[in-house]
């Protein structure tokens, strides 16, 4: 299997799409074909990427979606969340394995439902960018290191490098997902229960590499982790990392003015006023804690990535990091080392497995180096 070339299908040719597409193509181990509804978009990613192939397809549109799918053995949907059981539907229907990007927790839901009916060798792995996505890779190879658990604090941000205005952010990532994390409840677990939580409340402040930052509630970042640890944690929860002051401004307009309940008038408001920036830097930082052989003990693992030239064109390192999540997942599913058939978390991939895949390498930016316990156990 590791040595066919799989026949691709990418749905967005977006600002993740257009990574995506750079980063699989430039392989030689995928036969590549993006579609959009916007022949605008197409025509950038062709003139970028003359070897591509790019259909029109609009989604919305069941028999089409249905009818471009049958071609291919891998449907990647790079499109916003409320595609994504659609699209899954029709992938289960052309037999064809499916990948996507969402942070939607009831998405995530309808898709695993779907995966169920899944045929023999086919897979359905959702949620496989940053966060969720990598996060619950890097979280979860922590516990391996405690005979019991206790606590596990997962904190990610995607921020600008020169925040200039009142928010001290721009926007980098899907606008849509960034309103759902603001808005939807969250998972967590508190004294060993699996609970809701509020958005933008359990503020707190940290300081990493020498800079203060904040950190809040947000939906979505645990992906399945909440199911994978019942009962073996006290203590579980996804914060999103931003600078001090953000989440101030952020709850009046969510809260204050009730832009929770208008969320089409908040995108319009955010993506009139605030401007995109290519000029990025990407915060990974998790720390667990619990007994290691009767000892109470806490191991951290701190990355940042930031934007970077790649074969001659800048990209943001929200554009990078995502990418190079759904790209490694598919990497592994054609070597056929992802662990088994139907719905796959990401929690399942070790972190190993995942950093020595050609795509999973960009996340080996850190802040700590890495440490051995003193007993010459493994490192964290």
């Amino acid at each position: 299997m590791a040595s066919e070339q799989r026949r691709v299908l990418l749905l967005g040719g977006g600002k993740i799409g257009r990574m995506i597409a750079e980063l699989l193509s430039s392989t030689g181990d995928y036969a590549l074909c993006v579609a959009d509804r916007d022949e605008a978009a197409l025509a950038r990613l062709k003139q970028a990427i003359p070897s591509l192939s790019t259909t029109r397809v609009d989604v919305s549109d069941p028999q089409a979606l249905l009818s471009a799918l049958r071609d291919f053995d891998i449907v990647v949907s790079a499109l916003s969340y409320y595609h994504n059981p659609q699209v899954a539907r029709a992938a289960l229907e052309a037999g064809a394995s499916y990948f996507d990007l969402t942070e939607d927790v009831r998405t995530t839901r309808e898709v695993r439902a779907i995966a169920e009916q899944a045929g023999k060798g086919q897979v359905f792995m959702p949620q496989c960018g940053l966060a969720p996505g990598f996060v619950s890779v890097l979280a979860h190879d922590l516990t391996r290191h405690f005979d019991k658990l206790d606590t596990i604090h997962m904190r990610v941000g995607a921020l600008p490098q020169f925040p200039s205005n009142d928010l001290k952010y721009n926007l980098t990532w899907s606008t849509d997902g960034l309103i759902n994390e603001y808005c939807n409840l969250c998972e967590a677990i508190v004294e060993g229960e699996t609970r809701d939580v509020l958005p933008l409340e359990g503020l707190e402040h940290f300081s990493l590499d020498g800079v203060r930052y904040e950190a809040f509630n947000t939906s979505g970042g645990l992906g399945t982790l909440c199911e994978t640890l019942s009962g073996r944690v006290r203590e579980l929860d996804y914060k999103t990392i931003r600078y001090l002051g953000h989440r101030e401004l952020a709850s009046f307009l969510v809260r204050g003015l009730r832009l929770s309940e208008r969320r089409d008038l908040l995108k319009d408001i955010l993506e009139y006023a605030i401007p995109i920036t290519f000029q990025d830097v990407v915060i990974v930082f998790c720390n667990a804690s619990g007994w290691r052989r009767g000892q109470l003990v806490q191991v951290s693992d701190a990355r940042k990535i930031y934007s970077h030239v790649l074969r001659g064109e800048n990209w943001s390192a929200i554009q990078i990091t995502t990418a190079a999540g759904i790209c490694t997942m598919i990497d592994l599913f054609r070597e056929g080392a992802l662990p088994h058939g139907g719905f796959v978390r990401q929690e399942e991939v070790p972190l190993a497995t995942f950093l020595q895949n050609r795509f999973g390498h960009h996340y080996e930016s850190r802040v700590a180096s890495r440490f051995s316990f003193s007993d010459g156990s493994q490192e964290v």
